[in-house]
């Protein structure tokens, strides 16, 4: 087989995008089946499924909760979403999921990754009912003050974290940011995690490679992760495997062990 021809740089990239490390964005859209990735993102992609023959699984089957716990939630009226470390949009993401139950619902999207940005703002520049801000995590105070442009913060809102606080080192007290977003949130608020976790091998191969990328894995085991949730009641069954969250699959159909780390829902009394 021919090596892969480097990549020319597309007119939806950038020009502040390095075409030479990968983005763990463009490497979820490469597993996702999406184009907007470069060869730099797929050679990250394929190390890692090499080393980790579930990767694919795994990432999909953490879609697959994202989109059970926005249907779970907007059933309970909820209708806004702050998706924060949102990726490329893919088919079956947080606004058309939501909008199946609640029409009007307002999502708005936040990446820190350009080719991201730049794609969602292209994709949903005529959805009036959502918004795409390219922020950091790392001040949430900012990303709440420019998402409050669409979000009303004095209801009820789902925020999504959903693999991303695994990139987060301890020194930037993650467990600190998202207690500063919960100081921001009203009551009824929802908080959504998926997490990578320090308990299983599979997630420490995927770690060794990712530390290769602009943003390297920090992994934790369940009791660390847990902490996101002070303050939020969590929503049964708990803290547990994606595919083991409220899954519509029947029981031992997916095991456990072939998603690890952990999902959870917690709501803000």
């Amino acid at each position: 087989m021919e090596p892969e021809k480097a990549d020319v740089r597309p007119e939806w990239a950038p020009l502040t995008v390095d075409l030479d490390r990968p983005s763990v964005a463009r490497v979820w859209d490469f597993y996702l089946g999406g184009s907007h990735n470069f060869q730099v993102d797929r050679e990250l992609a394929r190390q890692t499924i090499a080393q980790v023959p579930d990767a694919l699984v795994i990432v999909r089957e953490s879609r697959a909760f994202l989109r059970r716990a926005v249907r779970y939630l907007a059933e309970r009226g909820i209708d806004q979403f702050l998706d924060i470390g949102s990726g490329i949009p893919t088919v079956g993401n947080v606004h058309e999921v939501a909008r199946a139950t609640r029409p009007d619902a307002r999502v708005v999207y936040v990446d820190s990754d350009p080719v991201a940005v730049t794609h969602s703002r292209a994709l949903l520049q005529h959805d009036s009912r959502t918004l795409v801000l390219e922020a950091d995590l790392r001040d949430p105070e900012q990303v709440i003050d420019d998402a409050a442009e669409l979000i009303d913060f004095s209801r009820p809102v789902a925020v999504l974290l959903i693999a991303v606080l695994h990139f987060l080192p301890d020194a930037d007290d993650p467990a600190g940011i998202v207690a500063r977003i919960a100081a921001r949130l009203a009551p009824g608020s929802h908080l959504v995690i998926v997490h990578g976790s320090a308990d299983t091998d599979a997630h420490h191969a995927a770690a060794e490679l990712y530390n290769k990328a602009a943003n390297p894995f920090h992994l934790r085991d369940r009791a660390e992760i847990l902490t996101f949730f002070d303050g939020f009641e969590l929503v049964a069954p708990g803290l547990v495997a994606p595919s083991r969250w409220q899954s519509d699959q029947p029981a031992g159909t997916v095991p456990a062990l072939r998603t690890p780390g952990y999902a959870g829902v917690g709501r803000l009394p």
